[in-house]
């Protein structure tokens, strides 16, 4: 006669009202992590399926710089005039953290609501913590207008709880390292292939110089799927001048971009490219803005980028000078827009 295992103990990270919540829900299922989309797929069919009304989904996954792409991400989209959704893990000191709805975090009063409706939904039926903080963020999400929505892998990729979003606008593979190999593999071939996962039928793929192992794996992916990858190096260039200054290029066009305030011009190009993915595949993504109402969002120009008072960081260090190279950009985009000398995306 086998017995179950004891529930793994809830991670001291997760206090107060919220942590309360999530004690309850990790005393159903003995294990932290669990890799599989099963249970997920069960509550949010209960729930609705709220995965399937959010704005158009940028899904990012990767080893390193997962956390500083969805930051940049989030201050370039704001500084355009975009609102922005954006789902990141883990938290530096609250659960709050996690989730910005339309740019602002999450209130403590709405999270909890949040998760004691999804307790209730979900009864005694198993669930891990993860699932359930996603679920959250999906709920949150659909519930409140935006632009964009960025999603932040937690672990891996093929079997992570965000990986139930069936279409997102546009994907990004940061760069792949050994990582977590107790769930993803031993080698960078199988690591890659996890995190490859995300990638789905015809949806744009955005891939950072990769180790020629892992990035010969998600090509295969992306060949596999049909599914229109940039990558770092190759597609997509961006080119310093002895002055700073950038030119960055894509398939799409070029841009000439002033010097930025980190050096950081391959990271820079791979999330401008993301961006510039969406505005062209916007006819195929309308963006929920409220209840039964829906619009065309999209850069279909770089003119159309606007300044705005919030491009600020996500989390994370040197968030005031990618702030401040966002404005930067922006005053430089409009510039060149009202001069004529830019070049459109579409």
């Amino acid at each position: 006669m086998t017995t179950q295992a004891p529930p793994a103990k809830l991670s001291d990270e997760y206090e107060g009202r919220t942590g309360a919540v999530l004690a309850r829900v990790q005393a159903l299922y003995p294990k932290l992590i669990d890799l599989s989309l099963d249970r997920l797929h069960t509550l949010l069919g209960k729930l609705g399926n709220p995965e399937r009304a959010l704005p158009p989904v940028i899904h990012v996954a990767g080893t390193n710089g997962k956390g500083s792409t969805c930051a940049t991400l989030r201050a370039i989209a704001e500084a355009a005039g975009w609102s922005v959704h954006v789902m990141t893990s883990p938290h530096l000191v609250d659960v709050t953290e996690r989730f910005r709805i339309a740019g602002q975090l999450v209130s403590e009063d709405a999270l909890v609501a949040t998760l004691e409706e999804i307790e209730r939904v979900n009864g005694d039926a198993p669930i891990t913590v993860f699932e359930v903080l996603t679920a959250a963020g999906f709920l949150l999400f659909s519930r409140n207008a935006a632009d964009l929505a960025i999603l932040e892998v937690g672990l891996g990729g093929r079997l992570d709880a965000t990986n139930v979003v069936e279409r997102p606008a546009a994907c990004v593979i940061t760069p792949v390292d050994l990582d977590h190999q107790a769930f993803l593999g031993d080698t960078l071939a199988v690591i890659a292939a996890e995190k490859a996962g995300i990638i789905k039928q015809g949806v744009p793929v955005v891939c950072a110089p990769q180790n020629e192992a892992a990035l010969a794996v998600i090509e295969a992916r992306a060949a596999a799927c049909e599914a229109p990858l940039w990558r770092l190096g190759q597609e997509i260039g961006c080119d310093r001048h002895a002055d700073g200054t950038l030119d960055y290029q894509d398939p799409l066009g070029v841009l000439a971009l002033p010097a930025p305030g980190l050096k950081a011009r391959i990271r820079l190009a791979m999330r401008l490219s993301l961006l510039r993915r969406c505005a062209r595949a916007d006819c195929l993504y309308p963006t929920r803005r409220g209840p039964g109402s829906f619009r065309l969002s999209g850069l279909r120009a770089c003119s159309a980028l606007k300044a705005s008072s919030r491009p600020s960081c996500q989390r994370g260090g040197n968030s005031g000078s990618t702030a401040d190279i966002t404005r930067t950009q922006v005053r430089h985009l409009q510039s060149l827009s009202r001069h004529g000398r830019i070049v459109p995306c579409m």
